[in-house]
Parts: C-alpha cells; sequence; structure tokens
C-alpha cells in the first residue's frame, strides 16, 4: 500500500515536472566480467560486490543451461537488482544484454528500483564477447527499435574484466576462440588459483600477445586490490590487439535475429545437461557421482556446478565444483540461498554421454520405499 503511494507521488512528481525518468539520471556505467568455464568468475564477482563502491550496482548473470545454479551462488543480496538469463546472451536473441538492459531501465521508470550506479554483467564462460561489446560501445551493433535506442542512451560499456585460470587455460586456449577472444578484449585479465598451481609460469609475458595492454593482476598476490578493476571511463579498442577491431567489424555483418541467428556459435558439440531432483539425497552417493563424473576422460566434461540437498543436513545445501577432470572440494552453504531447494546440477561439455550420465544420477534418486521409511 504504501509503496504504490509513493509510486504514484513520484510518477506525479515527474509529470508536474515535465520530465520522464530517463531524463533523470546519468548515462550509467557497464562492466563486463568474462573468463572461460571455471575460471573463477562467479568468485571473482562475489568479492567484488562486498565492495564499498559496489554497493549500489545491479548484477546481470548469464548461464548456459536451463536452470541456473550461479544464481544462488551469487551473494546479491535482497536490495540489489539481480537478473539471471539463461542461454547465452552473447547470441540468443530473446535474452540477450539488450534486452536484460531495457528490462533494468523498466525498472527504474515503473519507480520499483532505484537507479543504480552501475551494471555488473558475468557471462557464461562460453560467451563470445565481440557480440556483446558490439552492442553496447557507440557505433556498434545498430539500433533496430526503441529499446536498442533507450539502452544506447542510459548505458555504457566501461570495462572489460576476464579471469584467467592458471592451471586450465592453456588447454582452454587450445579449443576454443572464445578464450583467446575474452582475453583480447580485456582491460583486466585475473590470473586465478595461482595459490594451488603446481608450477608458476610467466603467464603475463605469455598472454600479453593477445591483449598488449592489458593490466594483469594476480588474485593471490597481497596487493592485489579490486578497487583498481572499478572505472566510469568509457572503453575504448583503440589500443586493443589488431584482432580485437577485426571481430567487433565481423559482427557488424552479422544480424543476430530469430531467423539469422546461428545456433551453433559455440559448435554443436557443446552442450548444458542440466539434472534435477526434490528430495534430499545420500551424501556418499552424491560424492560417487561427482567423482565418476569427474575422473572419466571420455565424459567430455568442461565444466560442473551443483547445488545437492544432502540428508545428513538438508537446510544446508552442499556445494559442487568441478573444471574438467578437477573436482574441487565440495563445501556447505549456511543456508539455502532462496526458496528452491532442489537438487540440481549442470554439466557443460562437449560430446558428453547424456544418457549415461543420467542413468548414473538415478543412481542417487532413493526408491519410493525408502523415501516413505525415511
Amino acid at each position: 500500500m504504501i509503496t504504490e503511494l509513493l509510486k504514484r507521488l513520484r510518477k506525479q512528481r515527474i509529470e508536474e515536472a515535465g520530465m520522464t525518468v530517463k531524463e533523470l539520471y546519468p548515462p550509467v556505467p557497464a562492466t563486463l566480467l568474462t573468463g572461460f568455464l571455471g575460471s573463477g568468475k562467479t568468485t571473482l564477482l562475489n568479492d567484488l560486490l562486498v565492495n564499498p563502491r559496489m554497493r549500489n550496482t545491479a548484477v546481470i548473470v548469464n548461464e548456459f543451461g536451463t536452470i541456473p545454479v550461479d544464481h544462488d551462488l551469487v551473494q546479491a543480496g535482497s536490495e540489489r537488482y539481480f537478473r539471471t538469463t539463461t542461454g547465452c546472451i552473447c547470441c540468443t536473441a530473446t535474452s540477450d544484454i539488450r534486452a536484460s538492459l531495457f528490462e533494468l531501465h523498466g525498472a527504474f521508470d515503473r519507480g520499483e528500483f532505484p537507479v543504480v550506479s552501475r551494471v555488473l554483467i558475468e557471462t557464461t564462460g562460453l560467451a563470445d564477447p565481440a557480440p556483446i561489446i558490439n552492442s553496447l560501445v557507440p557505433g556498434g551493433a545498430p539500433a533496430m527499435g526503441l529499446r536498442d535506442h533507450v539502452v544506447a542512451r542510459h548505458f555504457y560499456l566501461s570495462n572489460v574484466i576476464t579471469t584467467f585460470d592458471v592451471i586450465a587455460g592453456r588447454e582452454a586456449l587450445g579449443s576454443f576462440i572464445e578464450g583467446w577472444k575474452q582475453l583480447a578484449f580485456a582491460d583486466h585479465i585475473i590470473l586465478t588459483k595461482t595459490d594451488i598451481a603446481e608450477e608458476r609460469l610467466p603467464w603475463t609475458d605469455e598472454l600479453r600477445r593477445l591483449s598488449p595492454t592489458a593490466r594483469f593482476h594476480d588474485k593471490q598476490a597481497p596487493d592485489f586490490r579490486f578497487d583498481d578493476l572499478i572505472s566510469t571511463q568509457a572503453y575504448s579498442i583503440q589500443d586493443k590487439a589488431e584482432d580485437v577491431q577485426g571481430w567487433l567489424a565481423m559482427e557488424g555483418l552479422v544480424r543476430h535475429d530469430d531467423h539469422l541467428h546461428d545456433p551453433n556459435r559455440h559448435g554443436s558439440e557443446i552442450e548444458a545437461l542440466s539434472l534435477v531432483h526434490d528430495q534430499p539425497l545420500d551424501p556418499r552417493a552424491v560424492i560417487t557421482f561427482l567423482e565418476l563424473v569427474t575422473s572419466n576422460i571420455s565424459s567430455g566434461l568442461l565444466r560442473l556446478k551443483g547445488i545437492f540437498a544432502t540428508t545428513d543436513d538438508p537446510e544446508r545445501p552442499v556445494i559442487a565444483h568441478a573444471v574438467q577432470h578437477r573436482l574441487y572440494p565440495l563445501h556447505r552453504l549456511d543456508r539455502w540461498p532462496g526458496e528452491d531447494r532442489q537438487s540440481r546440477i549442470v554439466l557443460i561439455g562437449r560430446n558428453m554421454p547424456h544418457e549415461e550420465i543420467r542413468k548414473l544420477f538415478e543412481v542417487l534418486i532413493p526408491r519410493k520405499h525408502e523415501r516413505e521409511q525415511s
């Protein structure tokens, strides 16, 4: 009741002043957070969000797959505008970045959410940054309607941050052009997992060939500062490698509408497998499933993320992460991040044996008589 009254009063004041909300706030900078699968984007995002300078920040998280898991792993807070998209914002016409930003603007316009000072966009690890950047920089993808004009007027790309996994990064670069492009477009490259790498390699010298002007940061270094990543200056491609301008020019020649969109931008063999179960699971069975999937060299696994309700402590879910064949230690959250208490897992891989993985997951599911006895 009070909220509705405040919305009406606000709208009345705007109309009396002969203005619209579109004239009441300056353009909002958008930071793009990229990095290949498992390179630590969500961890970095959570670290950024606790920085006092990022308090008034809207968050857009993109996930590759049909069920959101990252959504539950980002500590956005109830006071923060937070949106999850599934699919891929770099190439899915129905959930691209312009649509998400237009929805955010609409929330301002309707008085549903206060105007923010920054937008932080986390892409899926398979995202090609070229079409996203092309849709946010002046002279990029042309405006196709009112929505695009509104977004161009009220949002701009400020900087690109890319995380790089020093353990699995070289293999990703050897197999996926997206990994190369994420680095080439970066203003800041964050080296992750340096604390657990078995050997220290001269990554800065090696990666500078891809991104000659990027600033490099070791996330585990004592002098690493999150403030160094925050910028309000407009993104520039002038100092980037020559390939960057060529990639953006190529994007300008491609229309990403429903009819001409290429569904196989990442290759038809790359896909996500989503598994869901609504009953608490035996923790030993969960561990067995995870170890079998990640240790099988024929699984084609690139990335695994899961949140599980377990019978030993169903109020505190178990979080699982794996990158290729490396399963990271499981850990528990203090509580469920939302109302949904289903166990859910997303596996992203290349030519994965879906049927075998599904059958293995079914071993976790309690039989009917077991559920009735418990």
